[in-house]
């Protein structure tokens, strides 16, 4: 481990930087035992026990052990550390227990008279823990942290009575940052909700049931397989589209395959500008994605798993289509209709062609693919404004613990 004195600031008066070790019980590890649904001793707690630092004691299962062995393990405030796994380090403060010990995979830290169990906990949420923790972390695949490197941690204290302001301001101060980060979630859900509002309001309102209907099959001039063959991601060949290429109606660049083949084998497939494609094999969830082909990256086929559609366009706008196809509307077709799997669900050609659509006049679709555009384009500055303000809240938490770990707060 590395010095005591490991941080780049300089403490306040009355603070010190000690060793986790010399201010808490030598780590205990937990007892190893099978876990049993029946009621044959102490609750047994592990690690996936405990969910967003709480632990429902209700649903904890029993161990058989001995009085002696309980005893081994008293109840009080004391910190469990996760010391194996892909949470190792991550530790849970154990307020309110019944009678109870704790597995293997945990290690307990009961704190002395002059460490309140709180501030511990605090410091080990904190970036100054997290940082000697991923420096020390043992093991490749399984990283594991052990009671000796656990004991030598350095952490700075304060007195007692100053531990004890620091934890009951900071639980001030976090109980409001989750009060914002739950208002700003809130707020971004219904930004997200948005899009899907306006293609409602558009396909669903009362102008759309004056529209004339048809089947989809009946406005496009092409509906098309993709390419059967095997793909990679780097090499020689012709870009072509997978379902991962597909994202929020437009392709996305870095997300293309490659065919290593001679790419005149495959003229058919090639893509035209406003071409759209279709996922049409697929998890339930994911059926019906669709994207705008706009010539960009050039010279790109599309691959298996998609349709190719093509529209008339003496009567269709390939972006009135593409919202349309993103519409609640459609959504529920591909659920009703969907052929089910085991992990995915699909649609055949002729199912898409059987898709009702509502057709205006080619002038009112572009009309309304210029209101949609704008709206979306607004939806997303809006999410992208709420997702920053989300990011910047949910690290105040570790601005706070830095801060009042220097003793500023």
């Amino acid at each position: 481990m590395s010095e005591i004195h490991n941080a780049n600031f300089i403490l306040p008066n009355g603070w010190r930087w000690v060793r986790l070790g010399e201010v808490c019980e030598k780590p205990q590890y937990g007892y190893t035992a099978s876990a049993d649904s029946n009621r044959v001793g102490p609750k047994f707690l592990r690690i996936t026990d405990i969910q967003h630092g709480e632990v429902n004691w209700h649903a904890v299962p029993y161990c058989r052990c001995t009085d002696i062995d309980i005893n081994k393990y008293p109840r009080g405030h004391f910190v469990c550390a996760n010391r194996t796994g892909g949470t190792t380090g991550k530790s849970y403060l154990i307020t309110q227990a019944p009678e109870s010990i704790f597995a293997s995979y945990l290690i307990r830290v009961k704190p002395s008279d002059n460490l309140l169990s709180e501030f511990l906990y605090l410091f080990l949420q904190s970036d100054i823990y997290w940082q000697q923790v991923e420096g020390s972390k043992r093991g490749g695949a399984q990283p594991n942290m052990n009671a000796t490197l656990l004991a030598n941690v350095t952490l700075p204290i304060p007195p007692l009575p100053e531990q004890k302001r620091i934890a009951a301001k900071i639980q001030n101060l976090i109980q409001e940052v989750e009060r914002a980060r739950t208002a700003c979630e809130k707020q971004l859900e219904a930004a997200k909700a948005l899009p899907s509002a306006y293609l409602r309001e558009t396909f669903e309102g009362e102008e759309a049931k004056r529209w004339e209907r048809k089947r989809l099959g009946e406005v496009i001039s092409l509906i098309k397989n993709g390419i059967v063959a095997e793909q990679n991601f780097e090499g020689e060949g012709f870009n072509v589209t997978r379902i991962e290429t597909i994202s929020n109606g437009l392709i996305d660049q870095a997300k293309v395959g490659w065919v290593n083949k001679r790419a005149e084998s495959f003229a058919d497939f090639k893509l035209d500008k406003w071409d759209i494609l279709f996922s049409h094999i697929n998890s339930v969830e994911r059926l019906g994605n669709c994207a705008i082909y706009e010539g960009i990256p050039e010279n790109l086929y599309h691959g298996m798993n998609l349709l190719r559609i093509k529209v008339n366009e003496n009567i269709l706008d390939s972006y009135f289509l593409l919202y349309y196809l993103r519409s609640d509307y459609c959504r529920r077709y591909y659920i009703t209709n969907a052929r089910r799997a085991i992990g995915q669900a699909s649609l055949n050609q002729k199912d898409i062609k059987q898709i009702a659509i509502i057709l205006p006049h080619l002038y009112a679709q572009r009309r309304i693919v210029a209101d949609l555009k704008e709206k979306m384009t607004q939806v997303e500055k809006l999410s992208i404004g709420i997702q920053n303000e989300l990011e910047a809240i949910t690290a105040l938490p570790q601005a706070i613990l830095r801060r009042a770990l220097k003793g500023e707060l």
